[in-house]
């Protein structure tokens, strides 16, 4: 089975040297987590990956089981460098979400201590957001090694992050549902209102004039 993941990492590494520049040897993967939901923050990462041989499976982390997920945060916090950055409700409202994962994606960037040469972000965004040269990676959490490795470190941030705060606020369910629009979730908000990390500025807790 290790084998296995093993091959399959060196694929995703294989397919991502593909779409490099040759002059450029530091390569930052970039993701983030947590756009979409009603609460809590956005968590970007920046991953520099140091070795090339991993036993976890590095993969799109919303398609790994939280065990997988776990032992591929540990190896990936010991294999490469990384760089997260938090970016909170009250950021989220002011800014809207775009502008508030560009902020995430920039901490994240400043935190990698180490600089990167060329950056590998995944999804759509606009030449000139980043200090860097980049090129964006539609899917590139799935289709792209270092990409994928961010995205993992991303996930499991803000999925501790929300355990943490369903402690704090235990009405919502946070650490089940991890602030996304479930019908439970919007069933608590209705009940008991919003708490202190939920975005005023999403559907259904914005209210529209």
């Amino acid at each position: 089975m290790r084998k296995t993941w093993k091959q399959h990492n060196l694929k995703l590494q294989k397919f991502e040297r593909g779409l490099l520049p040759r002059k450029y040897k530091i390569i930052a993967g970039v993701d983030e987590a947590g756009r979409g939901p009603l609460a809590g923050p956005v968590v970007a990462c920046a991953v520099i990956v140091k070795e090339k041989s991993f036993t976890a499976k590095i993969f799109d982390s919303k398609r790994l089981s939280f065990s997988a997920r776990q032992r591929a945060f540990a190896e990936i916090n010991k294999k490469a460098h990384v760089g997260v950055g938090i970016v909170d409700r009250g950021i989220i409202d002011r800014n809207n979400i775009l502008q508030a994962t560009i902020i995430a994606i920039n901490k994240a960037l400043d935190n990698l201590g180490l600089k990167p040469q060329y950056l590998l972000v995944d999804g759509r965004f606009k030449k000139g957001l980043f200090p860097y040269p980049s090129q964006n990676v539609i899917k590139g959490d799935y289709r792209c090694f270092s990409i994928a490795c961010a995205s993992i470190v991303a996930k499991v941030v803000r999925d501790n992050l929300m355990s943490y705060y369903s402690t704090i606020y235990p009405r919502y369910g946070f650490d089940r549902n991890r602030g996304y629009c479930t019908s439970g979730h919007v069933q608590a908000i209705k009940r008991y209102g919003p708490s202190p990390i939920h975005r005023r500025s999403f559907r259904p807790i914005r209210k529209d004039n």
